[in-house]
């Protein structure tokens, strides 16, 4: 469970479906309004228009930080527990900051920044980009293992069609890249016929390489995802049990209890509260055994 008693009203507001899907939309309006405004016809005939839908667009967004901000309480240090509400609030507190809106390019980025936000309204995307981060500690190692497999068969194509095919297998840097684009078996034909012209074991190298990086190395690159997909869902579902944020789950009123003896503890009064209650037995023992 989470450490954070968000169950107020205001945190049940922000983190409601209706709430979540209003921003949703905003966001899809925002990023309509920020794909017009590509358009030199359109901001000729609508542009103040645009700059006005910006403007509220934006609004929305500030108003949604502070309520999202407040649903914590005292306790707003837990705000900062979250990757998304610091990504949030650097996308939209960042137009704050002086000097930023002077800079056109970079307020730009910052507004097309808030369209990525829609992805912490969409579960399967968040699990997706989750996905992503968790595969790269296993990627780097099929990236080790991808360049070491294109070095050696870098300088192997070297060594065969080097002389006769300087465009593509002159230097190691040819060959590897050469050998990179093969990865997606792109002209793999053209490449084959050329090679075979030059050496006799050219259908050896290309079957080989093949087979080595375009079946096994991509069988391992999908291994991977998968595995990481999975770990992710595992991690969502772990989250979603303990009440993250987005959760409207009451508290049961053994919790709610257990809480307030806490509160009572922390207060002094628990004391008191257990002399009386603690008590009322012997009283009755007392008035059985009279």
């Amino acid at each position: 469970m989470s450490d954070v008693d968000r169950t107020g009203r205001l945190a049940r507001l922000v983190d409601s479906e209706h709430f979540a899907a209003a921003i949703a939309a905003v966001i899809v309006v925002n990023a309509i309004v920020l794909g017009l405004e590509t358009y030199p016809s359109v901001m000729d005939a609508y542009g103040n228009v645009l700059i006005l839908l910006n403007e509220i667009c934006f609004g929305i967004f500030v108003i949604e930080l502070v309520l999202r901000i407040a649903s914590y309480g005292r306790n707003t240090a837990a705000f900062f527990r979250s990757g998304w509400n610091i990504f949030d609030l650097i996308v939209i507190g960042a137009v704050f900051i002086p000097g930023v809106r002077e800079q056109a390019q970079l307020l730009r980025l910052l507004r097309l920044a808030r369209i990525v936000r829609l992805v912490r309204y969409l579960p399967d995307a968040r699990i997706l980009i989750l996905t992503v981060v968790k595969s790269i500690p296993s990627l780097f190692s099929v990236v080790v293992l991808t360049v070491l497999l294109l070095f050696v068969y870098g300088m192997v194509g070297w060594s065969l069609f080097g002389a006769a095919l300087p465009e593509q297998w002159g230097t190691i840097g040819r060959s590897m890249l050469t050998l990179f684009i093969l990865l997606t078996l792109e002209n793999f034909p053209t490449y084959l016929e050329q090679a075979e012209a030059v050496s006799p074991y050219a259908v050896v190298f290309f079957v080989t390489y093949v087979l080595m990086a375009a079946f096994i190395v991509f069988n391992l690159l999908i291994g991977i995802v998968i595995g990481s997909m999975e770990r992710a869902r595992e991690s969502e579902a772990a989250g979603a049990a303990e009440h993250p944020e987005g959760d409207d789950v009451e508290p049961s009123s053994d919790e709610a209890l257990v809480r307030r003896i806490r509160a009572l503890r922390f207060a002094g009064t628990l004391p008191h509260w257990r002399t009386r209650f603690c008590s009322a037995p012997r009283a009755v023992s007392d008035g059985a055994s009279g």
